[in-house]
């Protein structure tokens, strides 16, 4: 019993870490990815107050989760409007703008799966729909576990 113990144990202090998307309400499990320092994953979205695409860039370090960057196409209500110290707001070809330099940590990052449009996940050159894997108005969440 002594080994089955320690091995569990052994077998949870030592498993890699996974990027685990959960539901907020249950705790289920959608989806988890295995984790590799610098690994990039963003989440695009309509802006539900502005209506303009959204694309929030996140970088895994040191076994957390950042913000890096947010790629937008309109000013409004709900999307920066300023620069702060350390951030580079780009203007790109397609007419989008980048703000990064943001390098924020997030224990966490909460997301509400639109009803109208969809949010969508890309991670390791996967393009993934949250609306067909987690369902229409889905509170989600992104962590490492």
């Amino acid at each position: 019993m002594v080994f089955i113990i320690a091995a569990v144990s052994a077998y949870l202090l030592l498993r890699p870490p996974v990027l685990r998307l959960y539901d907020a309400d249950t705790g289920r499990t959608y989806a988890s990815w295995p984790i590799e320092e610098g690994l990039t994953f963003s989440v695009e979205f309509v802006h539900s107050v502005n209506k303009s695409p959204v694309r929030d860039i996140f970088v895994l370090q040191d076994g957390e989760i950042y913000a890096d960057a947010t790629i937008y196409s309109a000013f409004g209500a709900g999307v920066q409007t300023e620069i702060e110290e350390g951030q580079t707001l780009t203007f790109n070809e397609d007419g989008t703008m980048t703000v990064s330099g943001f390098h924020l940590h997030f224990p966490k990052v909460s997301y509400i799966v639109g009803t109208v449009s969809d949010h969508v996940l890309r991670i390791n050159d996967e393009i993934i729909s949250l609306r067909d894997l987690c369902g229409r108005n889905a509170a989600v969440v992104f962590q490492v576990r």
